[in-house]
């Protein structure tokens, strides 16, 4: 059955980065790593920029998973941080749900490390809640295509809608007369086939 078009609202959602940690990332193969770190980021810039309240999570840090992408912490130095002990689903961590509840937001945009573990125990858990729930894909990844597909099936099966960090960010945006330049400078730094098309512009309006 079909859902009706639920547009994210940037007044309504939070974010929840979990497990983008150091060891998890090395067994990230349906996306070429670069590719996957860039995605990350990119989802943490987005978020940065339209001041999204983001909650970052690890799981067993100690163990072979390893610590958060240092990157993550830098950008977030005040955000939630919720090191867990041993849950595999981070909705089973008490103070992760807290956090999420503090936000008072209904809408949660979800990434992580493994997809079918990390991202999918939490976006069930938050959608058996009443939670509205995105997946961001592309700043998401797992061991191979195949455990890839299944994880996206069994996800959106049960209600989550599948997105990419670029779709998120223009949902999120609506208008570009909102900002050119900063979502733009986003782009381009994530994109680089949109930095020429940024290029061309700067370059045609200064002339102008």
């Amino acid at each position: 059955m079909s859902k009706p078009y639920t547009r994210l609202d940037k007044n309504d959602v939070a974010v929840l980065l979990v497990d983008h940690q150091a060891g998890l990332l090395s067994l990230v193969r349906d996306i070429d790593p670069d590719k996957f770190k860039n995605n990350v980021l990119a989802l943490a810039d987005l978020a940065a920029y339209f001041k999204l309240p983001t909650i970052l999570t690890t799981s067993f840090e100690d163990g072979p998973n390893g610590p958060l992408v240092p990157e993550l912490k830098a950008q977030f130095p005040d955000a939630p941080y919720i090191a867990r002990p041993g849950q595999i689903n981070a909705w089973d961590n008490e103070d992760f749900v807290k956090a999420i509840k503090a936000t008072g937001k209904k809408q949660l945009l979800i990434a992580g490390v493994v997809t079918e573990v990390c991202v999918a125990f939490p976006a069930l858990s938050a959608l058996a809640e009443g939670y509205e729930v995105f997946v961001v894909t592309d700043a998401s990844g797992t061991f191979n295509e195949i455990t890839r597909d299944a994880a996206w099936d069994r996800m959106s099966q049960a209600g989550a809608q599948l997105m990419s960090w670029f779709g998120v960010a223009c949902e999120l945006h609506r208008d570009w007369r909102n900002d050119i330049e900063g979502l733009g400078t986003l782009f381009s730094n994530h994109i680089p086939d949109y930095r020429n098309l940024i290029t061309s512009y700067t370059t045609l309006t200064k002339a102008k």
